[in-house]
């Protein structure tokens, strides 16, 4: 189940307008290079904008995500149709044969399930050549990063074309466990309309998931820096021997 922010049409209009730099993609970009990779699956693919990167650059990309309103906004866009959008998630795929899986920014902490994650990583892994790579972020536990994420820290107002004026806030709501929720808030100025959107993330340990990769037939290959948050990310590369 996709998170509102993503699933809402109003809000997935806004992903890009909220969110508009988007440097840490470049690291997925470079790998891609580094690896020699013709063909991606982009897992969360969200709006397209790492999906559509890589189709400029001449890759084959198939990008999968759960919310078909976010897919909608990916669709439009120029070079919408050089990508192959499914509507779905990892678990259920069609047969695939590629060089890269990715999962950027929050896409792996967001599946918090243990079987969804599980299934996840098993269906990355089934379409995925063999020598096939996947790589994925997650937030160091231990930075508690979530500390951060206040309304007094995170409270803006953006002019949004065609839209007008909306601010956003995030606080979180709960903390239990490896499990952060956060709510984040959204009032369009043009008519008054407040829109809420609540999210759950999964603070995984190192080893934890050094684990469930090579439970799921991985060889991890090794566990990077994020170049847009040193010290605060682990970025793993595992690959299906």
């Amino acid at each position: 189940m996709a998170d509102e922010c993503f699933a809402h049409p109003r809000l997935a209009a806004l992903y890009d307008p909220l969110d508009p730099d988007r440097g840490d993609l470049d690291a997925y970009v470079r790998m891609a290079q580094e690896f020699g990779a013709r063909r991606v699956l982009d897992i969360g693919c969200g709006t397209g904008v790492f999906a559509l990167l890589l189709a400029d650059r001449g890759i084959e990309v198939v990008g999968v995500d759960p919310a078909e309103a976010s897919l909608e906004v990916a669709r439009d866009k120029p070079g919408g149709d050089r990508v192959r959008w499914i509507h779905g998630d990892a678990t259920a795929l069609p047969p695939l044969r590629v060089d890269l899986a990715t999962m950027t920014a929050n896409v792996a902490q967001e599946i918090t399930e243990p079987d969804a994650w599980r299934g996840t990583l098993r269906g990355a892994h089934e379409a995925l050549r063999p020598g096939g790579r996947l790589v994925f972020e997650t937030r160091d536990p231990a930075r508690r990063a979530w500390e951060e994420w206040t309304r007094e820290r995170s409270y803006r107002v953006t002019d949004v074309p065609g839209t007008g004026a909306v601010e956003s806030w995030v606080e979180v709501t709960g903390v239990a466990g490896p499990l952060v929720t956060f709510r984040w808030t959204y009032v369009f100025a043009a008519d008054g309309q407040v829109l809420t959107s609540d999210s759950t993330l999964r603070f995984r340990e190192r080893q934890e998931v050094e684990a469930d990769l090579t439970g799921q037939g991985y060889v991890v290959e090794g566990v990077r820096d994020a170049p847009d948050r040193p010290g605060r990310e682990f970025v793993f590369v595992a690959r299906r021997p």
